[in-house]
């Protein structure tokens, strides 16, 4: 036998122990580890047939023709049933896959839940217990800038009704932000529009908002998610980019609710933007939680964009709200 033909040979046996030895670990890691013995076998019977055929055509041996018949036919069995048991073992793969989603998606679902709930909780008790406790405290505070006093006292008594009064509107301005009531008033435009308006008022940014959405309403989850992300990249864009104008449009079309969203700002790298707390990993499990897709694209001095598309078909409700 030629020194090249001796080389593959060889090699072919080395290739075979090191794949015998990978199916050795796999055995006690996997499930159906009968495909793997199976596997295993046929690699060292191969390598066996190899070595015999080696020393046959060395001149060695006599080997009989039969043999290698023989050990040839019980390794393609060896692997055929191998290769149809490793179909149920990737259907095994298909399944747990499906249950970690499955799971994952109540686990988030909980999670978004409670948070919810959770926001809801203390945005009553603001509203309840601390907003009318302010309000009585105005009151009195009132009555008492009303009587004759000396100017200094009156101008001190002014100056702290005026610090109530702006605690007061933070107050519900927070007891919205966590529970926004304007979402069952007004539905989702309604709210993102009384949102838009207050961030004009306080930011020297223009904000253009189109869409085709009237008085149709969501299921609950989607309009408090469509409303929170949409919040969320706002104030994104005008806490982090400097930006001078922002697009946004929400549109209803063929049972799927798009949003486009874009910014003229300084842009950032995606993949530094988790280190900044802009919340993007947020926006994602939030779109994820509704199946929905979102594409988002950022480069340094290119502003920003996102995309958000979700099948609500089965999420219209039959009530509306008034124009």
């Amino acid at each position: 036998m030629g020194i090249i033909p001796t080389i593959i040979m060889v090699i072919a046996i080395a290739f075979q122990c090191v794949a015998t030895v990978f199916a050795l670990r796999l055995v006690r890691t996997t499930k159906y580890n009968s495909v793997w013995i199976l596997f295993i076998i046929g690699f060292l019977l191969l390598s066996v047939m190899l070595v015999l055929l080696f020393e046959h055509f060395a001149g060695n041996i006599e080997i009989a023709d039969g043999v290698f018949i023989i050990i040839g036919g019980t390794v393609l069995l060896c692997e055929a049933i191998g290769v149809m048991y490793a179909h149920k073992l990737f259907g095994y793969i298909d399944r747990l896959n499906r249950r970690q989603e499955l799971y994952n998606k109540r686990l988030l679902t909980a999670i978004l839940r409670t948070e919810e709930s959770s926001r809801s909780r203390f945005a009553r008790e603001l509203h309840d217990g601390t907003g009318p406790l302010m309000s009585a405290a105005k009151m009195s505070l009132t009555a008492l800038a009303s009587e004759q006093r000396p100017e200094k006292r009156k101008e001190l008594l002014d100056n702290t009704i005026r610090v109530i009064d702006e605690a007061i509107r933070s107050l519900r301005e927070i007891s919205n932000n966590m529970q926004p009531q304007v979402l069952e008033d007004f539905g989702l435009v309604g709210g993102l529009r009384n949102f838009i308006d207050k961030s004009v008022s306080l930011h020297n940014v223009r904000m253009d908002f189109a869409t085709n959405l009237r008085s149709e309403r969501f299921h609950s989850d989607v309009e408090v998610i469509f409303y929170r992300v949409i919040c969320e990249l706002i104030n994104n864009s005008l806490k982090h980019s400097g930006c001078s104008s922002i697009a946004l449009s929400l549109v209803l079309g063929d049972g799927m609710l798009i949003m486009e969203y874009a910014d003229d700002g300084c842009g950032f790298e995606l993949s530094e933007a988790a280190d900044k707390g802009m919340g993007l990993s947020n926006i994602s499990s939030r779109i994820d939680y509704l199946n929905g897709e979102l594409v988002m694209e950022a480069q340094r001095g290119k502003g920003m964009r996102a995309g958000i598309k979700v099948d609500v078909r089965n999420a219209l409700r039959s009530d509306r709200t008034t124009d």
